[in-house]
């Protein structure tokens, strides 16, 4: 994946159940984000961070896409349990994950496991990659995101 070049596409389930597709955007701004585990801590953090800006997102035209390896149950729950007014994608084989590149080995306590970098995705109206952080530290990621469509939108 390389930034200036079409986003890979894609189509996953929703909590309702929805097939959603990178297509179905055309003309919006996306914002698609990989994060490890529903009711996590960095994960809930960076979830309802994106749902305290959601209106400010959607002024902009943009669309906030979450996904991660959960089933959709989880999702269900994670999604009730904070509100959460945007899309969360069940990438259970994570196909999607790899097609990002996002699927990861990673280390925690000296094991070794596959799962989710933590990385953002801004796709543009036209669907091409306009903008890719990796390793996303949560603390005040969604403000640095939500700057940078500010500044893609004014252009």
């Amino acid at each position: 994946m390389i930034v200036g070049q079409p986003a890979p596409s894609f189509t996953l389930e929703d909590v309702s159940g929805e097939r959603v597709s990178l297509e179905d955007f055309h003309g919006k701004y996306v914002i698609l984000y990989f994060y490890p585990k529903d009711m996590t801590p960095g994960c809930t953090t960076q979830a309802c961070d994106f749902r305290d800006r959601i209106d400010d997102f959607s002024d902009l035209n943009t669309v906030i896409i979450g996904v991660s390896p959960d089933p959709i149950s989880k999702h269900e729950k994670f999604k009730e349990k904070y509100n959460l007014p945007f899309y969360l994608l069940a990438d259970e084989d994570h196909q999607v994950s790899e097609l990002y590149d996002v699927w990861k080995l990673k280390k925690n306590f000296g094991k070794e496991y596959m799962g989710i970098e933590r990385s953002t995705f801004v796709i543009d109206q036209d669907g091409t990659l306009i903008k890719e952080w990796r390793k996303v530290r949560v603390k005040d990621h969604v403000e640095e995101a939500l700057s940078y469509i500010k500044e893609v939108v004014e252009e």
